[in-house]
Protein backbone atom coordinates (compact mmCIF):
# COMPACT_ATOMS: atom_id res chain seq x y z
CA UNK A 1 0.00 0.00 0.00
CA UNK A 2 0.88 3.31 -1.12
CA UNK A 3 0.68 6.25 1.58
CA UNK A 4 0.18 9.73 0.62
CA UNK A 5 -1.09 12.09 3.67
CA UNK A 6 -1.41 16.01 4.35
CA UNK A 7 -2.86 17.77 7.55
CA UNK A 8 -6.94 17.00 6.22
CA UNK A 9 -6.66 14.38 3.35
CA UNK A 10 -4.62 11.02 3.40
CA UNK A 11 -5.09 8.67 0.32
CA UNK A 12 -4.09 4.73 0.43
CA UNK A 13 -3.67 3.29 -2.91
CA UNK A 14 -3.78 -0.36 -3.38
CA UNK A 15 -1.69 -1.68 -5.25
CA UNK A 16 -2.75 -4.93 -6.22
CA UNK A 17 -6.26 -3.70 -6.85
CA UNK A 18 -5.05 -0.32 -7.95
CA UNK A 19 -8.11 0.94 -5.22
CA UNK A 20 -7.75 4.62 -4.10
CA UNK A 21 -8.82 5.17 -0.36
CA UNK A 22 -9.49 8.75 0.89
CA UNK A 23 -9.72 9.51 3.99
CA UNK A 24 -10.96 13.57 4.49
CA UNK A 25 -11.80 14.69 8.08
CA UNK A 26 -11.69 11.32 9.27
CA UNK A 27 -14.31 9.69 7.11
CA UNK A 28 -13.83 7.33 4.91
CA UNK A 29 -14.32 7.24 1.28
CA UNK A 30 -13.60 3.84 -0.39
CA UNK A 31 -14.55 2.54 -3.83
CA UNK A 32 -16.56 -0.57 -4.21
CA UNK A 33 -14.83 -3.21 -3.85
CA UNK A 34 -16.13 -5.23 -6.68
CA UNK A 35 -14.42 -2.19 -9.16
CA UNK A 36 -11.90 -2.65 -11.40
CA UNK A 37 -10.62 0.16 -13.38
CA UNK A 38 -10.89 -0.46 -17.30
CA UNK A 39 -11.15 1.02 -20.41
CA UNK A 40 -13.18 -0.58 -23.34
CA UNK A 41 -11.42 -1.17 -26.67
CA UNK A 42 -13.49 -2.55 -29.61
CA UNK A 43 -16.21 -2.81 -27.06
CA UNK A 44 -14.55 -5.38 -25.15
CA UNK A 45 -13.53 -4.47 -21.67
CA UNK A 46 -9.55 -4.43 -20.66
CA UNK A 47 -8.28 -3.85 -17.17
CA UNK A 48 -5.84 -1.47 -16.22
CA UNK A 49 -4.09 -4.72 -14.56
CA UNK A 50 -3.93 -6.51 -17.64
CA UNK A 51 -0.96 -4.12 -18.28
CA UNK A 52 2.56 -5.77 -18.49
CA UNK A 53 4.57 -3.01 -17.33
CA UNK A 54 2.73 -1.08 -14.33
CA UNK A 55 4.88 0.95 -12.31
CA UNK A 56 4.10 4.08 -9.00
CA UNK A 57 5.91 6.92 -8.30
CA UNK A 58 5.49 9.85 -5.68
CA UNK A 59 5.16 13.27 -7.12
CA UNK A 60 5.50 16.61 -5.78
CA UNK A 61 4.76 20.12 -7.24
CA UNK A 62 4.33 23.80 -6.15
CA UNK A 63 0.97 23.33 -6.03
CA UNK A 64 0.21 19.88 -4.86
CA UNK A 65 1.88 16.06 -4.38
CA UNK A 66 0.53 12.42 -5.62
CA UNK A 67 0.91 9.40 -7.06
CA UNK A 68 1.49 8.76 -10.69
CA UNK A 69 0.87 5.28 -12.49
CA UNK A 70 1.95 4.25 -15.33
CA UNK A 71 0.52 1.31 -17.84
CA UNK A 72 1.85 0.03 -20.98
CA UNK A 73 2.60 -3.48 -22.83
CA UNK A 74 -1.36 -4.23 -22.58
CA UNK A 75 -1.71 -7.88 -24.98
CA UNK A 76 -4.66 -6.17 -26.52
CA UNK A 77 -4.06 -3.04 -27.03
CA UNK A 78 -0.11 -2.61 -27.68
CA UNK A 79 0.38 0.38 -28.92
CA UNK A 80 -1.54 2.05 -25.67
CA UNK A 81 0.10 3.75 -22.87
CA UNK A 82 -1.04 5.87 -20.16
CA UNK A 83 -0.64 7.18 -17.06
CA UNK A 84 -3.16 8.15 -13.56
CA UNK A 85 -2.35 10.86 -11.51
CA UNK A 86 -3.98 11.01 -8.12
CA UNK A 87 -2.92 14.48 -6.05
CA UNK A 88 -3.96 16.41 -3.30
CA UNK A 89 -4.00 19.95 -4.02
CA UNK A 90 -2.14 21.86 -1.28
CA UNK A 91 -4.14 25.09 -0.95
CA UNK A 92 -7.70 23.54 -1.01
CA UNK A 93 -6.84 19.76 -0.14
CA UNK A 94 -9.39 18.93 -2.87
CA UNK A 95 -8.02 15.56 -4.58
CA UNK A 96 -7.60 15.29 -8.32
CA UNK A 97 -7.80 12.66 -11.17
CA UNK A 98 -6.12 12.85 -13.90
CA UNK A 99 -6.03 10.14 -16.80
CA UNK A 100 -3.45 11.05 -19.28
CA UNK A 101 -2.78 9.20 -23.00
CA UNK A 102 0.83 8.89 -23.45
CA UNK A 103 0.31 6.62 -27.25
CA UNK A 104 -3.00 4.90 -28.33
CA UNK A 105 -4.05 3.11 -31.40
CA UNK A 106 -5.28 5.10 -34.02
CA UNK A 107 -9.19 3.97 -33.56
CA UNK A 108 -10.76 1.08 -31.04
CA UNK A 109 -10.68 2.88 -27.80
CA UNK A 110 -14.10 3.90 -26.65
CA UNK A 111 -14.26 5.08 -23.70
CA UNK A 112 -12.33 4.56 -19.78
CA UNK A 113 -14.19 3.85 -16.73
CA UNK A 114 -11.83 5.49 -13.72
CA UNK A 115 -12.47 6.74 -11.29
CA UNK A 116 -14.73 4.09 -9.48
CA UNK A 117 -18.02 4.42 -8.00
CA UNK A 118 -17.90 5.25 -4.09
CA UNK A 119 -18.74 1.94 -1.97
CA UNK A 120 -22.27 3.75 -0.55
CA UNK A 121 -24.01 0.98 1.35
CA UNK A 122 -25.78 1.83 4.43
CA UNK A 123 -29.17 0.99 5.72
CA UNK A 124 -29.89 4.67 6.46
CA UNK A 125 -31.91 7.48 4.48
CA UNK A 126 -29.30 10.07 6.02
CA UNK A 127 -26.90 8.82 2.82
CA UNK A 128 -28.08 9.97 0.03
CA UNK A 129 -26.82 10.81 -3.42
CA UNK A 130 -27.21 13.91 -5.79
CA UNK A 131 -27.93 13.87 -9.73
CA UNK A 132 -28.24 16.17 -12.22
CA UNK A 133 -30.58 14.39 -13.33
CA UNK A 134 -33.34 17.82 -14.88
CA UNK A 135 -33.29 20.38 -12.16
CA UNK A 136 -32.67 18.09 -10.06
CA UNK A 137 -32.60 14.55 -8.00
CA UNK A 138 -31.74 13.31 -4.11
CA UNK A 139 -32.41 9.60 -4.00
CA UNK A 140 -31.63 8.84 -0.61
CA UNK A 141 -30.53 5.03 0.25
CA UNK A 142 -33.52 2.67 0.68
CA UNK A 143 -35.61 4.62 -1.26
CA UNK A 144 -38.44 2.19 -2.72
CA UNK A 145 -38.38 3.32 -6.33
CA UNK A 146 -35.49 1.64 -8.79
CA UNK A 147 -33.83 4.35 -10.68
CA UNK A 148 -34.74 4.10 -14.39
CA UNK A 149 -32.87 4.69 -17.88
CA UNK A 150 -30.89 8.43 -17.59
CA UNK A 151 -31.34 10.14 -20.31
CA UNK A 152 -28.76 10.12 -22.96
CA UNK A 153 -27.07 7.47 -20.86
CA UNK A 154 -26.16 9.86 -18.36
CA UNK A 155 -24.00 11.95 -21.12
CA UNK A 156 -23.38 15.19 -19.33
CA UNK A 157 -24.20 18.72 -21.26
CA UNK A 158 -27.45 16.98 -22.10
CA UNK A 159 -31.01 16.57 -20.20
CA UNK A 160 -29.52 13.54 -18.16
CA UNK A 161 -27.01 16.33 -16.55
CA UNK A 162 -27.66 20.01 -16.50
CA UNK A 163 -23.99 20.49 -14.58
CA UNK A 164 -21.31 18.32 -14.81
CA UNK A 165 -21.37 16.90 -11.11
CA UNK A 166 -22.66 14.40 -9.24
CA UNK A 167 -22.40 14.33 -4.63
CA UNK A 168 -22.80 11.79 -2.32
CA UNK A 169 -23.69 12.55 1.24
CA UNK A 170 -23.67 10.03 4.19
CA UNK A 171 -24.41 11.03 7.89
CA UNK A 172 -23.91 14.75 6.66
CA UNK A 173 -19.88 14.13 5.28
CA UNK A 174 -19.79 14.29 1.62
CA UNK A 175 -18.05 15.36 -1.16
CA UNK A 176 -18.87 16.85 -4.85
CA UNK A 177 -17.26 14.73 -7.96
CA UNK A 178 -16.81 17.79 -11.00
CA UNK A 179 -15.64 16.62 -14.62
CA UNK A 180 -13.74 19.20 -16.00
CA UNK A 181 -13.95 17.89 -19.76
CA UNK A 182 -17.77 17.41 -19.24
CA UNK A 183 -18.38 17.24 -23.11
CA UNK A 184 -16.69 14.01 -23.42
CA UNK A 185 -18.05 12.42 -20.55
CA UNK A 186 -20.60 10.99 -18.15
CA UNK A 187 -21.91 8.91 -15.21
CA UNK A 188 -23.84 6.03 -14.73
CA UNK A 189 -26.20 5.25 -11.67
CA UNK A 190 -27.88 2.93 -10.23
CA UNK A 191 -30.39 2.15 -7.79
CA UNK A 192 -32.76 -0.76 -7.19
CA UNK A 193 -35.99 -0.67 -5.23
CA UNK A 194 -35.16 -0.43 -1.66
CA UNK A 195 -31.95 -1.18 -1.93
CA UNK A 196 -29.31 0.45 1.09
CA UNK A 197 -27.37 2.31 -1.86
CA UNK A 198 -26.64 4.26 -5.08
CA UNK A 199 -24.09 3.44 -7.35
CA UNK A 200 -22.78 6.47 -9.43
CA UNK A 201 -19.59 6.89 -11.41
CA UNK A 202 -17.53 8.59 -13.75
CA UNK A 203 -17.01 7.67 -18.00
CA UNK A 204 -15.19 9.22 -19.88
CA UNK A 205 -15.68 8.86 -23.81
CA UNK A 206 -13.34 9.25 -26.73
CA UNK A 207 -13.15 12.34 -28.98
CA UNK A 208 -13.20 12.18 -32.25
CA UNK A 209 -12.59 8.34 -32.73
CA UNK A 210 -9.72 8.18 -29.59
CA UNK A 211 -9.42 9.59 -26.10
CA UNK A 212 -6.88 12.24 -27.61
CA UNK A 213 -6.01 14.48 -24.35
CA UNK A 214 -5.83 14.64 -20.53
CA UNK A 215 -9.13 13.87 -18.29
CA UNK A 216 -9.35 15.54 -15.14
CA UNK A 217 -11.75 15.44 -12.03
CA UNK A 218 -11.97 17.43 -9.30
CA UNK A 219 -13.01 15.58 -5.66
CA UNK A 220 -13.74 18.51 -3.38
CA UNK A 221 -14.96 16.78 0.54
CA UNK A 222 -16.86 18.53 2.97
CA UNK A 223 -18.13 17.86 6.23
CA UNK A 224 -21.24 18.92 8.19
CA UNK A 225 -22.89 19.76 4.72
CA UNK A 226 -25.87 18.92 2.93
CA UNK A 227 -27.28 19.81 -0.76
CA UNK A 228 -26.95 23.20 -0.38
CA UNK A 229 -23.33 23.16 0.77
CA UNK A 230 -22.71 21.03 -2.77
CA UNK A 231 -24.63 24.08 -4.86
CA UNK A 232 -22.97 26.71 -2.84
CA UNK A 233 -19.41 25.04 -3.57
CA UNK A 234 -20.02 24.60 -7.58
CA UNK A 235 -21.44 28.29 -7.78
CA UNK A 236 -18.35 29.59 -6.20
CA UNK A 237 -16.33 27.21 -8.44
CA UNK A 238 -18.13 28.22 -11.76
CA UNK A 239 -17.14 31.52 -10.83
CA UNK A 240 -13.24 30.80 -10.35
CA UNK A 241 -13.71 29.05 -13.83
CA UNK A 242 -15.21 32.47 -15.79
CA UNK A 243 -18.07 30.75 -16.86
CA UNK A 244 -20.80 31.84 -14.48
CA UNK A 245 -22.58 35.04 -15.75
CA UNK A 246 -25.59 36.75 -14.00
CA UNK A 247 -29.16 37.79 -15.71
CA UNK A 248 -27.54 41.46 -14.54
CA UNK A 249 -24.66 40.53 -16.87
CA UNK A 250 -26.82 39.96 -20.04
CA UNK A 251 -28.94 43.02 -19.28
CA UNK A 252 -26.04 44.88 -20.38
CA UNK A 253 -25.61 43.39 -23.83
CA UNK A 254 -29.71 42.87 -24.47
CA UNK A 255 -33.15 43.59 -22.84
CA UNK A 256 -33.51 41.39 -20.32
CA UNK A 257 -36.02 43.26 -18.09
CA UNK A 258 -38.85 42.89 -20.73
CA UNK A 259 -39.37 39.34 -19.73
CA UNK A 260 -39.16 40.14 -16.34
CA UNK A 261 -42.72 39.28 -14.72
CA UNK A 262 -44.05 37.63 -17.93
CA UNK A 263 -46.66 34.72 -17.71
CA UNK A 264 -45.48 32.42 -21.12
CA UNK A 265 -47.97 31.52 -23.48
CA UNK A 266 -47.19 29.29 -26.30
CA UNK A 267 -48.82 28.84 -29.84
CA UNK A 268 -48.56 27.36 -33.48
CA UNK A 269 -49.54 28.60 -36.74
CA UNK A 270 -48.63 25.64 -39.22
CA UNK A 271 -48.95 22.38 -38.36
CA UNK A 272 -48.03 19.57 -41.15
CA UNK A 273 -47.05 16.10 -40.58
CA UNK A 274 -45.28 14.45 -43.52
CA UNK A 275 -46.01 10.69 -44.49
CA UNK A 276 -42.93 9.53 -43.54
CA UNK A 277 -42.63 10.84 -39.90
CA UNK A 278 -43.58 8.70 -36.94
CA UNK A 279 -46.66 10.93 -35.79
CA UNK A 280 -48.00 10.47 -39.07
CA UNK A 281 -51.72 9.37 -38.64
CA UNK A 282 -53.31 7.80 -41.63
CA UNK A 283 -56.31 6.62 -40.18
CA UNK A 284 -56.91 10.60 -38.75
CA UNK A 285 -55.51 12.97 -41.64
CA UNK A 286 -57.02 15.93 -39.35
CA UNK A 287 -54.62 15.25 -36.84
CA UNK A 288 -51.47 15.61 -39.78
CA UNK A 289 -52.34 18.99 -40.90
CA UNK A 290 -53.76 22.50 -39.06
CA UNK A 291 -53.09 25.90 -39.73
CA UNK A 292 -54.24 28.96 -37.93
CA UNK A 293 -54.12 32.26 -39.62
CA UNK A 294 -51.72 34.75 -38.23
CA UNK A 295 -55.14 37.00 -37.55
CA UNK A 296 -56.38 34.40 -35.23
CA UNK A 297 -53.35 35.00 -33.10
CA UNK A 298 -53.32 38.61 -33.36
CA UNK A 299 -56.83 38.52 -31.88
CA UNK A 300 -56.53 36.41 -29.05
CA UNK A 301 -53.26 38.50 -27.89
CA UNK A 302 -55.80 41.24 -27.93
CA UNK A 303 -58.42 39.32 -26.01
CA UNK A 304 -55.88 38.49 -23.34
CA UNK A 305 -55.13 42.00 -23.23
CA UNK A 306 -58.49 44.21 -23.36
CA UNK A 307 -60.93 40.93 -21.96
CA UNK A 308 -58.34 39.21 -19.60
CA UNK A 309 -56.29 42.10 -18.59
CA UNK A 310 -53.05 40.33 -18.18
CA UNK A 311 -50.09 43.07 -18.09
CA UNK A 312 -46.96 41.08 -18.81
CA UNK A 313 -46.97 38.09 -21.18
CA UNK A 314 -44.59 36.35 -23.53
CA UNK A 315 -45.77 34.46 -26.82
CA UNK A 316 -43.97 32.07 -28.37
CA UNK A 317 -45.00 31.44 -31.51
CA UNK A 318 -44.03 27.78 -33.48
CA UNK A 319 -45.30 26.70 -37.12
CA UNK A 320 -44.70 30.35 -38.38
CA UNK A 321 -42.90 29.42 -40.97
CA UNK A 322 -44.08 28.62 -44.23
CA UNK A 323 -42.99 24.40 -43.88
CA UNK A 324 -44.67 24.42 -41.29
CA UNK A 325 -43.62 22.85 -37.83
CA UNK A 326 -40.62 20.87 -37.50
CA UNK A 327 -40.17 21.07 -41.60
CA UNK A 328 -37.40 21.92 -44.11
CA UNK A 329 -35.28 23.58 -41.21
CA UNK A 330 -32.90 25.55 -41.88
CA UNK A 331 -34.40 26.64 -45.02
CA UNK A 332 -37.50 27.65 -43.04
CA UNK A 333 -38.56 30.95 -44.78
CA UNK A 334 -40.37 33.05 -45.82
CA UNK A 335 -43.44 33.47 -42.54
CA UNK A 336 -46.00 30.94 -43.47
CA UNK A 337 -48.07 32.17 -47.04
CA UNK A 338 -51.39 30.39 -46.10
CA UNK A 339 -51.84 31.76 -42.59
CA UNK A 340 -51.08 35.41 -44.01
CA UNK A 341 -47.61 35.37 -44.88
CA UNK A 342 -45.06 38.57 -43.72
CA UNK A 343 -47.97 41.06 -43.65
CA UNK A 344 -49.68 38.71 -41.19
CA UNK A 345 -46.80 37.88 -38.88
CA UNK A 346 -45.67 41.31 -38.89
CA UNK A 347 -49.49 42.53 -37.69
CA UNK A 348 -49.06 39.58 -34.52
CA UNK A 349 -45.62 41.35 -33.91
CA UNK A 350 -47.02 44.64 -34.17
CA UNK A 351 -50.22 43.94 -31.85
CA UNK A 352 -48.35 42.07 -29.60
CA UNK A 353 -45.54 45.27 -28.49
CA UNK A 354 -48.97 47.55 -28.60
CA UNK A 355 -50.22 45.58 -25.75
CA UNK A 356 -46.49 45.72 -23.77
CA UNK A 357 -46.13 41.81 -24.55
CA UNK A 358 -43.00 40.27 -25.40
CA UNK A 359 -42.58 38.13 -28.90
CA UNK A 360 -40.29 35.07 -29.63
CA UNK A 361 -40.18 32.26 -32.45
CA UNK A 362 -39.50 28.83 -32.50
CA UNK A 363 -36.46 27.53 -34.56
CA UNK A 364 -34.45 24.99 -35.26
CA UNK A 365 -30.80 24.44 -36.30
CA UNK A 366 -30.26 21.47 -35.10
CA UNK A 367 -32.10 19.06 -37.18
CA UNK A 368 -31.10 18.86 -41.01
CA UNK A 369 -34.37 17.97 -42.84
CA UNK A 370 -33.81 16.49 -46.78
CA UNK A 371 -36.64 18.53 -47.76
CA UNK A 372 -35.04 21.72 -47.30
CA UNK A 373 -34.50 23.77 -50.29
CA UNK A 374 -30.55 24.51 -49.74
CA UNK A 375 -29.77 20.74 -47.98
CA UNK A 376 -26.29 19.51 -48.90
CA UNK A 377 -25.19 16.51 -47.51
CA UNK A 378 -21.68 18.06 -47.21
CA UNK A 379 -23.13 20.23 -44.19
CA UNK A 380 -24.54 17.11 -42.51
CA UNK A 381 -22.75 15.82 -39.37
CA UNK A 382 -20.62 12.41 -40.71
CA UNK A 383 -20.10 9.60 -38.12
CA UNK A 384 -16.18 8.19 -38.14
CA UNK A 385 -17.36 5.84 -41.10
CA UNK A 386 -18.20 8.36 -43.39
CA UNK A 387 -21.60 7.85 -43.21
CA UNK A 388 -24.67 10.33 -41.90
CA UNK A 389 -27.01 9.65 -39.40
CA UNK A 390 -30.80 9.98 -40.13
CA UNK A 391 -34.35 8.73 -38.68
CA UNK A 392 -37.93 10.00 -39.66
CA UNK A 393 -38.50 11.23 -35.76
CA UNK A 394 -40.71 14.89 -36.32
CA UNK A 395 -43.12 16.03 -38.21
CA UNK A 396 -40.68 17.19 -41.37
CA UNK A 397 -39.88 13.24 -41.79
CA UNK A 398 -36.50 12.71 -43.02
CA UNK A 399 -33.86 14.21 -41.81
CA UNK A 400 -30.23 14.16 -40.52
CA UNK A 401 -28.07 16.41 -38.29
CA UNK A 402 -26.56 19.59 -39.41
CA UNK A 403 -22.91 20.44 -38.44
CA UNK A 404 -23.12 22.96 -35.82
CA UNK A 405 -20.28 25.19 -37.30
CA UNK A 406 -22.26 25.74 -39.93
CA UNK A 407 -24.91 26.93 -37.39
CA UNK A 408 -24.06 30.35 -36.72
CA UNK A 409 -24.14 31.59 -40.87
CA UNK A 410 -27.64 29.95 -41.12
CA UNK A 411 -28.65 31.89 -37.86
CA UNK A 412 -27.55 34.91 -39.21
CA UNK A 413 -29.01 34.41 -42.69
CA UNK A 414 -32.38 33.64 -41.38
CA UNK A 415 -32.55 36.39 -38.60
CA UNK A 416 -31.22 39.09 -40.73
CA UNK A 417 -34.29 38.05 -43.25
CA UNK A 418 -36.90 38.40 -40.34
CA UNK A 419 -35.32 41.87 -39.82
CA UNK A 420 -35.92 42.86 -43.10
CA UNK A 421 -39.48 42.36 -43.37
CA UNK A 422 -39.57 44.66 -40.21
CA UNK A 423 -40.06 41.43 -38.23
CA UNK A 424 -39.10 43.45 -34.24
CA UNK A 425 -38.28 40.15 -32.44
CA UNK A 426 -37.50 40.08 -28.68
CA UNK A 427 -36.79 36.52 -28.09
CA UNK A 428 -36.38 33.79 -30.20
CA UNK A 429 -35.92 29.75 -29.09
CA UNK A 430 -33.41 27.93 -30.73
CA UNK A 431 -34.82 23.92 -30.55
CA UNK A 432 -32.91 20.96 -29.19
CA UNK A 433 -29.13 22.62 -28.53
CA UNK A 434 -29.61 22.57 -24.73
CA UNK A 435 -31.38 19.15 -23.94
CA UNK A 436 -29.41 17.27 -26.71
CA UNK A 437 -25.65 15.94 -26.68
CA UNK A 438 -22.97 17.92 -28.37
CA UNK A 439 -22.12 16.26 -31.89
CA UNK A 440 -18.92 15.68 -33.23
CA UNK A 441 -18.34 15.65 -37.12
CA UNK A 442 -15.56 13.67 -39.04
CA UNK A 443 -16.17 15.62 -42.39
CA UNK A 444 -12.79 16.98 -43.32
CA UNK A 445 -13.95 20.42 -44.52
CA UNK A 446 -15.32 21.19 -40.93
CA UNK A 447 -14.17 18.31 -38.58
CA UNK A 448 -15.73 19.23 -35.05
CA UNK A 449 -15.73 18.12 -31.27
CA UNK A 450 -18.22 17.78 -29.22
CA UNK A 451 -16.71 20.91 -27.19
CA UNK A 452 -16.35 22.84 -30.71
CA UNK A 453 -20.01 22.06 -31.06
CA UNK A 454 -20.93 23.51 -28.29
CA UNK A 455 -19.32 26.12 -28.58
CA UNK A 456 -20.45 27.08 -31.89
CA UNK A 457 -24.09 26.53 -30.48
CA UNK A 458 -23.03 29.08 -27.97
CA UNK A 459 -22.19 31.26 -30.80
CA UNK A 460 -25.87 31.01 -32.08
CA UNK A 461 -27.18 32.53 -28.25
CA UNK A 462 -24.26 35.32 -28.45
CA UNK A 463 -25.73 36.56 -31.72
CA UNK A 464 -29.08 36.95 -30.82
CA UNK A 465 -28.04 38.85 -27.71
CA UNK A 466 -26.05 40.88 -30.10
CA UNK A 467 -29.16 41.84 -31.82
CA UNK A 468 -31.59 42.80 -28.70
CA UNK A 469 -33.12 39.37 -28.98
CA UNK A 470 -33.28 37.11 -25.88
CA UNK A 471 -31.97 33.84 -26.43
CA UNK A 472 -33.20 31.15 -25.46
CA UNK A 473 -33.34 27.22 -25.69
CA UNK A 474 -35.32 23.64 -24.75
CA UNK A 475 -33.54 23.15 -21.33
CA UNK A 476 -30.99 24.40 -19.64
CA UNK A 477 -27.26 23.24 -19.48
CA UNK A 478 -24.26 24.38 -17.54
CA UNK A 479 -21.88 25.14 -20.72
CA UNK A 480 -24.89 27.37 -22.04
CA UNK A 481 -25.15 30.06 -19.13
CA UNK A 482 -22.66 32.47 -20.92
CA UNK A 483 -25.44 33.51 -23.27
CA UNK A 484 -28.66 32.00 -22.27
CA UNK A 485 -31.36 34.19 -20.86
CA UNK A 486 -34.33 31.75 -20.39
CA UNK A 487 -35.79 28.45 -21.41
CA UNK A 488 -38.63 26.06 -22.30
CA UNK A 489 -38.14 24.29 -19.21
CA UNK A 490 -36.08 22.97 -16.60
CA UNK A 491 -38.53 20.46 -15.19
CA UNK A 492 -37.67 17.54 -12.30
CA UNK A 493 -37.48 14.43 -13.84
CA UNK A 494 -40.88 12.81 -12.63
CA UNK A 495 -42.58 16.25 -14.67
CA UNK A 496 -41.50 14.19 -17.85
CA UNK A 497 -43.58 10.91 -16.67
CA UNK A 498 -47.03 10.41 -15.84
CA UNK A 499 -48.30 11.78 -13.09
CA UNK A 500 -49.65 8.35 -11.40
CA UNK A 501 -45.71 7.26 -11.47
CA UNK A 502 -44.10 6.84 -8.50
CA UNK A 503 -41.09 9.66 -7.94
CA UNK A 504 -37.31 7.96 -8.52
CA UNK A 505 -36.21 10.35 -5.65
CA UNK A 506 -36.69 13.36 -4.18
CA UNK A 507 -36.91 16.58 -6.18
CA UNK A 508 -34.27 19.16 -5.67
CA UNK A 509 -33.73 22.57 -7.54
CA UNK A 510 -29.58 21.88 -7.95
CA UNK A 511 -29.80 23.48 -10.71
CA UNK A 512 -32.09 26.34 -9.79
CA UNK A 513 -29.65 26.67 -6.76
CA UNK A 514 -26.85 27.26 -8.24
CA UNK A 515 -27.85 29.46 -11.03
CA UNK A 516 -31.43 31.19 -10.25
CA UNK A 517 -29.95 34.94 -11.11
CA UNK A 518 -28.68 33.19 -14.34
CA UNK A 519 -31.16 31.61 -16.46
CA UNK A 520 -35.44 32.59 -16.24
CA UNK A 521 -36.64 29.55 -15.87
CA UNK A 522 -40.70 29.19 -16.85
CA UNK A 523 -42.67 25.97 -14.97
CA UNK A 524 -45.65 23.88 -16.27
CA UNK A 525 -48.81 24.95 -13.76
CA UNK A 526 -50.86 21.93 -14.54
CA UNK A 527 -52.52 20.62 -11.05
CA UNK A 528 -53.07 16.74 -10.65
CA UNK A 529 -54.60 14.95 -8.23
CA UNK A 530 -51.95 14.33 -5.77
CA UNK A 531 -49.64 17.11 -7.29
CA UNK A 532 -49.63 21.08 -7.99
CA UNK A 533 -47.19 21.85 -10.28
CA UNK A 534 -47.78 25.76 -9.50
CA UNK A 535 -46.25 25.00 -6.13
CA UNK A 536 -42.57 24.25 -7.65
CA UNK A 537 -42.70 27.39 -9.83
CA UNK A 538 -43.78 29.42 -6.67
CA UNK A 539 -40.58 28.02 -4.55
CA UNK A 540 -38.36 28.36 -7.42
CA UNK A 541 -38.97 31.96 -8.25
CA UNK A 542 -39.66 30.80 -11.73
CA UNK A 543 -42.07 32.48 -14.41
CA UNK A 544 -45.72 30.54 -14.77
CA UNK A 545 -46.96 29.14 -18.09
CA UNK A 546 -50.66 30.53 -18.75
CA UNK A 547 -53.13 27.80 -19.51
CA UNK A 548 -51.67 26.16 -22.29
CA UNK A 549 -54.88 27.40 -24.85
CA UNK A 550 -54.83 31.00 -24.87
CA UNK A 551 -58.22 30.49 -25.74
CA UNK A 552 -61.05 27.91 -25.32
CA UNK A 553 -61.62 25.95 -28.39
CA UNK A 554 -64.77 27.25 -29.05
CA UNK A 555 -63.57 31.28 -28.89
CA UNK A 556 -60.80 29.81 -31.16
CA UNK A 557 -62.87 28.10 -34.08
CA UNK A 558 -65.08 31.28 -34.08
CA UNK A 559 -61.82 33.92 -34.35
CA UNK A 560 -60.65 31.16 -36.70
CA UNK A 561 -63.98 31.06 -38.81
CA UNK A 562 -63.94 35.44 -38.59
CA UNK A 563 -60.74 35.71 -39.98
CA UNK A 564 -61.34 33.51 -43.05
CA UNK A 565 -64.52 35.42 -43.47
CA UNK A 566 -62.61 38.56 -43.40
CA UNK A 567 -60.36 37.51 -45.79
CA UNK A 568 -62.71 36.08 -48.26
CA UNK A 569 -64.26 40.19 -47.88
CA UNK A 570 -60.95 41.42 -48.55
CA UNK A 571 -60.65 39.26 -52.03
CA UNK A 572 -64.26 40.20 -53.00
CA UNK A 573 -63.81 43.41 -52.91
CA UNK A 574 -60.85 43.01 -54.32
CA UNK A 575 -62.26 41.68 -57.67
CA UNK A 576 -64.84 44.18 -57.65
Amino acid sequence: MIKIKDNIIKLDFHEETLHCDIYADGTKWTWQQDYKPYFKYNEKNVFFSEAKTISHKRYDTGIGFGLVSHYENFEQVPELCFETYIWIELSTGDVHFEWIPITEPVSGMDEVVWPGAMDFMCDSEDWYTLLNWGQGLLIPNGWETTLGKVPFDGRMCTEGSYMPWFSQIKDRNGYIAICEQPEDAGYRAAHESGEAQTSVGMVLYKSLGSMRYRRTLLYHFEKDCDYNTMCKFYRNYTKEQGTFHTLREKAARADVEKLVGSMFVHAGIKTLVQPESRFFDPEAPEKNNHLTPFAVRTKQIRHCYEKLGIKKLYLHLDGWGDPGYDNEHPDYLPACIEAGGWEGMKELCDTIHECGYVFGIHDQYRDYYFRASTYDKSSAIHLEDGSIPSHANWAGGNQTYLCATQAPYYVKRNFLELAAHDIKLDCAYLDVFTCNEPDECFEPHHKMTRKECLEFRSRCFAYLLSQNILSSSEEVADWSVANLVFCHYAPYDFMMRRPEEPKQGIPVPLFNLVYHDCVIIPWMMEKHENEDYMLYALINGGAPYFDRMVLTMEQTVHLEQAAISQKKSKRNAASR
